[in-house]
């Protein structure tokens, strides 16, 4: 595989593409549903990174997927899942989730946890999703999710969705994308963790502010591509979550 340019590229927040229907508010990092740009399709294996909040009792519709390992990050809320192959969940913050597609697949994701267990409530879902592709196409769907324990995600990186052999049994969930991987780490003011070494990394700051060595502050929101570098050093300057994408090939254009 060659070796691609070093590069590193940083992407402000205000600089997303953004969809505002009442219900949602959906910040796009790459081209998705009606914004489009031929410039900014992926990223190695990453095709979406949709940073997401859904008002109380609201939420996506039962709608179809097909060939995708949908990997799906709850910040803050509640989000209810419910798909075409009998499986459903709440997810909240601290489990990692994880939605193959494969051949083919339906669902639904709501902010109405209630319907299955607690009382109403009225707090928005933030919540972060991301799509990488599978291997091969026409797999079997499937679905998995695991609670990560608080103690890991603040002690630095912990691999959160992993096909790569070098994490097996590490990772708190299994995708079938053998060269990809997702870490997520909560930091403490002044707490830093090094960057995996990678031909491709995305690094996306869902709440919080770190600086990046060599760039300066990354700000809530804020996502850095690199390509043909590892290695930097994230540092928090206030508490902080940060999601890693770990990748080792790209997307064939």
């Amino acid at each position: 595989m060659t070796t691609p340019e070093s590069h590193v590229d940083v992407r402000r927040s205000a600089d997303r593409f953004k969809t505002q229907i009442g219900w949602l508010d959906s910040k796009h990092s790459f081209s998705f549903g009606g914004h489009y740009d031929h410039s900014n399709t992926h990223h190695g294996l990453l095709l979406v990174n949709n940073d997401d909040v859904v008002t109380p009792g609201m939420g996506f519709e039962t709608h179809p997927h097909r060939d995708m390992e949908i990997v799906t990050w709850v910040l803050q809320g509640s989000l209810v899942h419910q798909d075409s192959t009998g499986h459903s969940g709440v997810i909240y913050p601290g489990l990692a989730q994880r939605m193959s597609a494969g051949r083919g697949i339906l669902h639904s994701e709501k902010n109405d946890s209630w319907r299955l267990q607690g009382s109403e409530h009225d707090e928005p879902v933030h919540f972060v999703q991301m799509w990488v592709v599978p291997d091969e196409n026409g797999i079997t769907p499937g679905y998995e999710q695991r609670e990560i324990e608080d103690g890991l995600l603040a002690g630095g990186l912990v691999p959160v969705a992993s096909g790569m052999d070098k994490h097996d049994g590490a990772s708190a969930i299994r995708i079938k994308n053998r060269f990809a991987a997702l870490h997520a780490a909560r930091l403490r003011p002044g707490q830093s963790v090094e960057l995996p070494d990678a031909p491709y990394l995305h690094l996306f700051v869902p709440r919080g502010s770190v600086t990046l060595e060599g760039a300066g502050v990354i700000g809530a929101g804020d996502a850095v591509r690199f390509t043909g570098v590892g290695g930097h050093r994230v540092t928090a300057v206030e508490p902080a979550e940060v999601l890693v994408w770990e990748m080792h090939t790209t997307i064939a254009t």
